[in-house]
């Protein structure tokens, strides 16, 4: 293997994982390549007061959730985390799965969670078995009655799971549910007694340069610490669609995923799930799903054992500055901003709103939309049957459009169609008719309507936006074409009016928009 970057989620993998690690490519491409670890995140506690017990007093019995006490810390002085630690030790635990050594993870954004090591042992130095495999993840309790939140990488595929806590007893563990969109799953033990537990805080107030802490089970080392400092906000590193983790720069590695992450004060912000890797371990750049999501799925999963999502039923991308001139887009209502529909599933919510490819929506319910992930949030937030208000720019005129939200299926399916046709040169294409026997060797719908790009000429605006041959034209701006003719004409047209072409292709049965600009060529 190369010395490229892995993203690696934080609790080991299989031979068959090691296969899907090669197989997955995140968007980030060979930078993050997605393979299993077991994340943990950062943490760090600024403290001047002594504890009771560093007094040599008996502590108080705490009932409530358990945080740190307020720290006085001295701005010069580096921080203290010995009293956070003890505080919030007792509700991370470690979590002991077995499966099947051929259980692989095609559910998740990411691979399964044990990768075996060069001597044969797995992470956590337990033997390897031929048929069942031992491995070892973090989780953290939220609750006295025990409920347990941890990654679905950690306990995907499970034959059984075992939690072990903080003063070395043992409680087998029940999965509530899973979620593997956002890699978030949650257990339930029962216990004798009510369970010490944290809270998950607002991962919002969470600012880059503020102290966090990890704690977890790398390498099956139980209750270990780690701090550092939040590195960023906001992050999308292709695990999944609803990506927006915390980075931190604490030393994460394998058997950590699962775990808290942290601040001062003694709440959790985050989950430990993914870290940036050479090598498989750790170099400061691990990655926390946070808490503002996490406490929506574990809401939903205890409530119903699933997660329910609200559904559009849109395929969006990027404004590219190329594509808003090309779509005719004021600058002054959002410009580069927004997410760009690419295709609007038939019979969904979006398709009955009369939502239109070549839409720019703007903003859901008042909440400003930036690019597509801000637009898949904003939406899978929703309850399915609310009503929600998508302003969008049509046209180069900003409307609104009022749309019923529907809940979001398990598996999502599009009614494609595509075609090819003649000579725009121009532009550098060469267009043919859609044909049934094209249809079919494209595996589109017999009813299929629009252009195959059958060439691209060498060094045109065409090949320089990236159209290639076999490319499927079935809409020049927000106007859909049925054939060579029509597409021709329209791009004609937007080429005379604006300078630029907005194609509305397929390509592997994936709708996008891709702008040529006509003042662009390739110089070799």
């Amino acid at each position: 293997m190369s010395t490229q970057d892995h993203v690696h989620q934080t609790a080991g993998a299989t031979p068959a994982a090691k296969g899907l690690m090669r197989r997955r490519q995140p968007r980030l491409g060979s930078l993050l390549a997605a393979a299993l670890l077991a994340g943990t995140a950062l943490g760090g506690y600024a403290l001047a007061e002594r504890s009771p017990a560093q007094a040599g007093e008996t502590a108080p019995a705490q009932t409530g959730p358990l945080q740190a006490a307020p720290a006085h810390a001295n701005a010069a002085a580096l921080p203290d985390f010995s009293d956070l630690v003890s505080r919030v030790k007792p509700a991370v635990v470690s979590i002991t799965t077995r499966l099947q050594a051929s259980a692989a993870d095609d559910e998740g954004p990411m691979p399964s969670p044990f990768s075996m090591a060069p001597n044969g042992m797995t992470p956590d130095g337990m033997p390897a078995h031929r048929h069942m495999i031992e491995a070892r993840g973090s989780g953290f309790i939220v609750s006295p009655d025990g409920i347990i939140v941890t990654n679905n990488h950690v306990v995907h595929e499970a034959k059984s799971v075992t939690v072990t806590l903080s003063d070395g007893s043992e409680l087998p563990a029940e999965v509530v549910g899973r979620d593997a969109r956002t890699d978030l799953a949650v257990l339930r033990v029962k216990a004798e007694h009510p369970l010490p537990y944290v809270t998950l805080g607002d991962s919002s107030a969470v600012k880059p340069g503020q102290w966090v802490i990890a704690m977890g089970n790398p390498f099956g080392l139980g209750g270990s610490v780690t701090a550092g400092i939040v590195s960023a906000k906001g992050r999308d590193i292709g695990a999944g669609p609803y990506d927006n983790f915390i980075q931190v720069d604490a030393p994460i590695n394998q058997g950590n995923s699962g775990g808290p992450l942290f601040t001062q004060d003694g709440t959790v912000v985050g989950v430990n799930t993914a870290i940036l890797s050479p090598s498989g371990g750790s170099i400061g750049i691990g990655f926390a799903i946070p808490a503002n999501l996490v406490k929506t799925v574990v809401a939903d999963i205890e409530t119903t054992g699933h997660v329910t999502r609200g559904y559009l039923g849109v395929a969006a991308q990027p404004v590219a500055p190329a594509l808003r001139a090309a779509l005719a887009l004021p600058a002054d209502q959002g410009g580069d901003k927004g997410a760009l529909i690419a295709s609007v599933e038939p019979r969904s919510p979006a398709a009955k709103a009369g939502l239109k490819p070549g839409d720019v929506i703007t903003a859901v319910d008042g909440e400003t939309v930036a690019d597509p992930r801000d637009l898949a949030r904003e939406i899978a937030a929703l309850k399915p049957g609310a009503n929600a208000k998508i302003t969008l720019i049509r046209n180069g005129a900003p409307t609104a459009e009022t749309v019923t939200i529907a809940a979001q299926p398990d598996s999502e399916t599009a009614d494609r169609a595509s075609t090819p046709g003649a000579e725009t040169p121009r532009v550098g294409l060469a267009l043919q008719p859609l044909s049934p026997e094209l249809s079919d060797q494209l595996g589109l719908p017999a009813e299929s309507k629009g252009a195959v790009v059958a060439a691209v000429e060498p060094g045109s605006p065409a090949e320089a936006a990236g159209i290639e041959a076999g490319d499927v034209v079935v809409g020049v701006g927000t106007a859909a074409v049925d054939g060579p003719a029509a597409a021709v004409a329209a791009i004609r047209t937007a080429a005379h009016e604006h300078h630029a072409v907005a194609l509305r292709i397929l390509r592997h049965g994936n709708a996008a928009f891709v702008a040529i600009d006509l003042d662009k060529t390739h110089t070799g």
